[in-house]
This record gives structure tokens, C-alpha cells and sequence, in this order.
């Protein structure tokens, strides 16, 4: 790999981390860690973007606090919501495999980006329903989807337009620095 690349690599890394910490209040926070996943591909493309976002999870496995809250650790991934996080890995492969497969055009990154959030979504929720009824809690699938997945489905799709649209003005500008 050359230098620029491991360079870009650790820098989106990095960037996922600090999109972790900034959480926005609502009555359900959210963070920006999935506009991070997306920028990373877009700026990067699929192959560094999904780099970038193994990189961070490896960061986090090994204890650094990258992720939201300033957590980390094999904790984070393995606890409840850690199919979530490691969900943000599917998302950079659906958006890596769309592009092999289909070129770099708009269509591709929205429409890979949305199949790739719905398998993070579910992923996560079926994890999540794992340990929560291992753990002696009633829920069903249903009720998962209510509490971690349709609060953040327009937060989500509003962080996927504006990583979009970042990614568009910076990816050229990166690209002409490669040349």
C-alpha cells in the first residue's frame, strides 16, 4: 500500500471517530458516526473507505475510545448494540461491492449506501435481540426495530445526503492531489 493510501486510511479512520463523539441532543441522540461510514467510501472509494471504517473498528476492539461516548473496547462490540457498530463494516462492503460491480456514479453510492444501511439495521437488530433475550428480556423483533432502528432511519438518510454531497467536492479535490 503506499504511503498517501495508508495516509488517507488512518486519516478517515479517524475522522469515523470524531463523527462518533459529536452526538446531537434529541429526544433520542444520534451521532455521525454512519456519515462518517459513508464519507469514507465516497471520498476514499470502497476499497480504502472499507479500510478505513476496519481500521476503526480494530481501534475500538483494541480499547481506544473512538467510539460514541468515548467507549472502546472488545465491550462495546460484543455488548447489545455492537452489531450496530459492526454493521458500519457492511455498509462500506455494499458500497465497495456496487462500486466493482457498477462504476462510481450518484445512483450507485445512494442506492449501495441505503442496502447497506438496511443490512447494518438488521444485522444489528437481530444481534441486539440475541443478547437482550439471552439476558432475560421480552422483546420481539418488532419492538427492537422501534427502539433502535426507526428513530434513526431519517437521521441516518439526512447524514447519507450530506456525506453525499461532501463526498462529491472532496473526492475530485483528493484526486487531482493524487496526480
Amino acid at each position: 500500500m503506499k504511503t498517501r493510501n495508508l495516509v488517507l486510511t488512518g486519516v478517515m479512520a479517524a475522522l469515523l471517530a470524531v463523527c462518533a463523539w459529536i452526538s446531537i441532543p434529541t429526544a433520542i441522540p444520534f451521532t455521525l458516526q454512519t456519515m462518517g461510514v459513508f464519507l469514507a467510501v465516497g471520498i476514499l472509494g470502497g476499497r480504502l473507505g472499507t479500510m478505513a471504517v476496519g481500521v476503526y473498528l480494530l481501534l475500538g476492539a483494541a480499547g481506544l475510545p473512538v467510539f460514541s461516548h468515548f467507549t472502546g473496547g472488545i465491550g462495546a462490540l460484543t455488548g447489545a448494540t455492537g452489531g450496530y457498530l459492526l454493521g458500519f463494516l457492511l455498509i462500506a462492503l455494499a458500497m465497495w461491492a456496487a462500486e466493482a460491480l457498477l462504476g462510481k456514479g450518484p445512483l450507485v453510492y445512494l442506492s449501495s449506501a441505503v442496502v447497506g444501511l438496511a443490512a447494518c439495521y438488521l444485522f444489528g437488530s437481530v444481534w441486539y435481540l440475541y443478547l437482550y433475550s439471552a439476558g432475560g428480556g421480552a422483546a420481539d423483533m418488532l419492538t427492537v426495530l422501534g427502539w433502535c432502528v426507526f428513530p434513526f432511519i431519517l437521521p441516518d438518510l439526512v447524514k447519507l445526503a450530506l456525506a453525499f454531497a461532501l463526498s462529491r467536492r472532496l473526492a475530485p479535490a483528493l484526486s487531482r492531489q493524487r496526480a
